[in-house]
């Protein structure tokens, strides 16, 4: 792998999806590099999700081309994506809530075993993933609620137990769609202070509407508008742009 690639963990040139008599995203091109945490920001209907659904392959693309850590991934499936450490969490917390917190992270930590899961084997067949689990748990400020059913967890806390569910995939780039959003102050800080941790070792790609946390976490920002790239840079950069506050900050600030 050359220094270029090596920088560059995501790149989409010309990344397009047309429905009928609509496009959602309409001729994007991304780079994400090594080890940063980039943000894609923008108004309600702007493309990001269906930007997050293309690079993850829950949706084809109608042209354009993905890259990721120097291959082409474009027309892969998605559970081959996810084998190559790209994974992502999802707006709506998929989590199974009828498994305790520590059942759900044991799970996806079995992904060393390969394609098998054991949903349905003793718990003494799964003791050796516990150790793991419960540090990640620990990780993401679940330590008290180990046994505790995801289904009694407060909103925050299912969505910082869906991100421990995705860190035991151990990702290099991982995708985060809305980390905050419908939570309250206090859960708000306490995932920005996880994206923080998190950040050592992997590179960070994710949908935000909350600006405070964009501002305090991304090192890069794109601005998508109607599908299409409307500014990108630093949060300074991107705010100041006479066309992000038009079209997006100002409805924010209004």
């Amino acid at each position: 792998m050359n220094n270029a690639v090596a920088d560059t963990v995501l790149e989409t040139s010309g990344l397009t999806k047309r429905f009928s008599g609509f496009t959602a995203v309409d001729n994007v091109s991304l780079k994400v590099k090594t080890g940063s945490i980039h943000a894609l920001i923008g108004p309600n209907g702007a493309g990001k999700t269906t930007c997050f659904n293309l690079l993850t392959k829950f949706m084809q693309p109608s042209a354009g081309k993905i890259i990721y850590r120097g291959d082409d991934i474009t027309y892969l499936k998605p559970a081959d994506v996810a084998r190559r450490g790209l994974v992502r969490s999802f707006q709506i917390s998929a989590v199974f809530g009828h498994m305790t917190a520590l059942e759900n992270v044991r799970i996806a930590l079995q992904r060393e075993r390969g394609a098998s899961f054991d949903f349905w084997r003793s718990d003494r067949n799964l003791q050796r993933f516990d150790d793991r689990a419960c540090a990640l748990l620990e990780d993401v400020g679940l330590g008290a609620f180990i046994h505790t059913k995801a289904a009694e967890l407060s909103y925050g806390r299912k969505r910082a137990l869906e991100i421990a569910t995705t860190l035991a995939l151990d990702p290099p780039l991982l995708l985060l769609d809305e980390p905050t959003a419908g939570m309250t102050e206090q859960d708000v800080e306490r995932i920005v202070d996880l994206i923080k941790r998190l950040r050592q070792g992997r590179t960070i790609l994710m949908v935000e509407h909350n600006l405070s946390v964009v501002a305090g976490l991304s090192d890069r920002i794109t601005v998508l508008m109607r599908g299409r790239v409307l500014a990108e840079g630093d949060y300074e950069t991107v705010s100041r742009d006479p066309a992000v506050i038009t079209a997006y900050l100002g409805q924010d600030h209004a």
